[in-house]
């Protein structure tokens, strides 16, 4: 049994900044961090984006192995006793900890049933298994249109795939985007070169054939899927904590209001101070913040959480910022430059007040839509950040 004054559970991007908030508090605390992959902490952006473009993988790394900390790679926590404060992991060894932060994560959503030769685009083991595959002329069926889905497209065809997207929605980015410009967006992504078949599902994969829901089959030399993560809350939910799209808790990070458990970042269903309810967000600004305010709180710093997270997206020559809350269900206020190419889109409530910004090729104005988002006041038909 190894003992250790803070044991974080898992190794992203979230554990990196709560051992970096922990050690900046307490120098000469004992840190142990226990990581399912075989690879300290890094940045997962790179990964879809500058790694593409002649990014060094030297760039990504989080600086962990300069913390003084214990890494135990390639080995996942089994199970937590709050009860005894010990945990053991699938190796069989044991940790008596003192404060736990569960970072867990999130696994990647599956097609389901056999998925042949599927690449679920999450890790760097990932992305060097796909950059091996890739080069001019290689076919990539790319199944879904979200976030990563967009990205790696667009990434794939800059390094010269030849890619078919297959998108279950009626465009690009349906639950960012309003239809308009996501109809552009998927538009452009055709001139560009990309297949893009929105309204389509899949219905089999065998090794890197896919067949359709509406019976097409789309022969590739690899398959890429991008269909979001679902919250690792298997070991919250056996040691008794409350989860309910993920790991509950406080404004401090507290989970089940104790002072010894905590939980950050992808897997965290947190409270918003300012927009009011309980978020889960996927989002590198969020991940490396909430892991800094919730390990700056194990260490005594009580801090309340009430950050709202922005996300970036680089789409071919387009690019966007987002802050707050951006759901292309909520009724929008679009303030163009130039139509779709340059100009904001404010996500707004029932009486017209703000609860997110979609800063479309506009830059360097996130806090000034943080601001606006925090003042709640009702906007008109215009809306200049």
């Amino acid at each position: 049994m190894q003992n250790t004054r803070y044991l974080i559970v898992g190794g992203g991007m979230t554990a990196a900044e709560a051992a970096k908030a922990i050690r900046e508090r307490e120098p000469d605390a004992a840190i142990t961090l226990v990581g399912a992959e075989s690879h300290p902490p890094y940045k997962r952006p790179p990964l879809t984006k500058k790694l593409w473009s002649g990014g060094e993988e030297s760039s990504i790394w989080k600086g962990t192995d300069e913390l003084g900390i214990d890494l135990r790679l390639t080995r996942r926590i089994a199970g937590v006793d709050l009860d005894a404060s010990r945990a053991v992991d699938d190796q069989g060894d044991g940790y008596g900890y003192e404060k736990v932060l569960l970072a867990t994560g999130g696994r990647p959503r599956r097609l389901g049933g056999r998925d042949g030769e599927v690449i679920y685009f999450r890790t760097l083991d990932d992305y060097r298994r796909l950059r091996g595959l890739a080069g001019d002329g290689t076919r990539v069926v790319v199944i879904g249109g979200g976030f990563i889905g967009t990205e790696i497209a667009a990434a794939l065809t800059t390094n010269g795939c030849a890619v078919t997207m297959v998108v279950p929605e009626g465009w690009l980015n349906a639950r960012l985007l309003p239809e308009g410009l996501g109809e552009f967006v998927t538009e452009y992504y055709r001139e560009r070169g990309v297949e893009v078949l929105t309204g389509e599902t899949v219905a089999s994969v065998e090794g890197t054939t896919v067949t359709t829901g509406s019976g097409r089959t789309l022969e590739g030399d690899a398959v890429v899927a991008g269909l979001g993560i679902v919250p690792e809350t298997e070991l919250a939910e056996a040691a008794g904590l409350p989860v309910e799209n993920g790991i509950v808790v406080d404004e401090y990070g507290r989970a089940d209001g104790r002072d010894d458990v905590f939980a950050a970042g992808d897997v965290a269903n947190f409270p918003s101070p300012v927009l009011g309810g309980a978020f889960r967000v996927e989002h590198e600004d969020h991940a490396n913040t909430h892991g800094k305010v919730v390990g700056s709180n194990m260490a005594g710093a009580g801090l309340v959480y009430d950050h709202l997270p922005f996300f970036y997206s680089d789409l071919f020559d387009l690019g966007y910022e987002a802050v707050g809350e951006v759901d292309s269900r909520l009724a929008t206020i679009e303030t163009w430059e130039e139509p779709n190419r340059k100009g904001t889109i404010a996500y707004v409530d029932e009486e017209r007040r703000p609860r997110g910004f979609l800063l479309w090729d506009v830059w360097g104005k996130v806090d000034a839509a943080r601001e606006l988002i925090r003042a709640a006041q009702p906007i008109g038909e215009q809306v200049v950040v």
